[in-house]
């Protein structure tokens, strides 16, 4: 069983109900989350409109196109023409730069997102950089059968979904221009080369 605790410290705090959860049960359910999430949260820290609550402090640039359930925590930051859908929790001190899109995802304290950025159907840890460019793919479309399958240690492990994109680690480096392959699983501190394609099962 793969563990989101062991790839990123502060998950089981930030979400203590998910700490026996798969990352792929965690990212197709996340909208169901997040609006029982944002129901708890305090009006006076955060702005709520409908299923979005973006924190006071936060800065969301003209432009940008936010569909909910979404939350974004204190300081982060989202550029013009970046968009966010299908279920987004942004943690503390997020860094999202123009032109990317998030989908269905989690990114935690301190990430950043540079620009022209795709991230879907993902897990991502704390203080996890992505170049420009760099891709997370949540699906197979050259194949015919599409279950995505993730490996751990060399075990692998059938999620039983057509959309996962990755877990990756704390403090993980991604190149410019990388492609992530449906089902990637990379460890604390992971280095993805720029332009480098990591697809763990072929």
């Amino acid at each position: 069983m793969i563990r989101i605790n062991d790839y990123i410290d502060n998950f089981r705090t930030t979400f203590p109900h998910l700490r026996d959860a798969s990352p792929w049960d965690v990212t197709q359910s996340i909208s169901s989350m997040l609006i029982g999430i944002i129901r708890e949260l305090d009006p006076d820290n955060y702005s709520i409109e409908g299923n979005i609550a973006i924190h006071k402090t936060a800065i969301i640039e003209k432009g940008a196109i936010l569909k909910g359930p979404m939350i974004v925590s204190e300081n982060s930051f989202v550029a013009s023409h970046a968009y966010l859908r299908g279920g987004v929790f942004l943690g503390e001190g997020v860094q999202i730069g123009p032109c990317s899109e998030i989908k269905s995802s989690i990114i935690c304290s301190k990430s950043a997102l540079a620009h022209f950025n795709f991230i879907g159907d993902s897990i991502i840890g704390s203080y996890v950089n992505f170049e420009a460019g760099s891709l997370i793919a949540n699906h197979y479309n050259e194949r015919t059968d599409k279950t995505v399958w993730a490996s751990e240690y060399g075990d692998r492990i059938n999620t039983g979904t057509n959309k996962f994109g990755a877990l990756i680690g704390d403090n993980s480096k991604i190149g410019a221009n990388a492609v992530l392959s449906p089902g990637t699983i990379l460890s604390v501190g992971s280095i993805v080369k720029r332009l480098e394609l990591i697809e763990q099962n072929k």
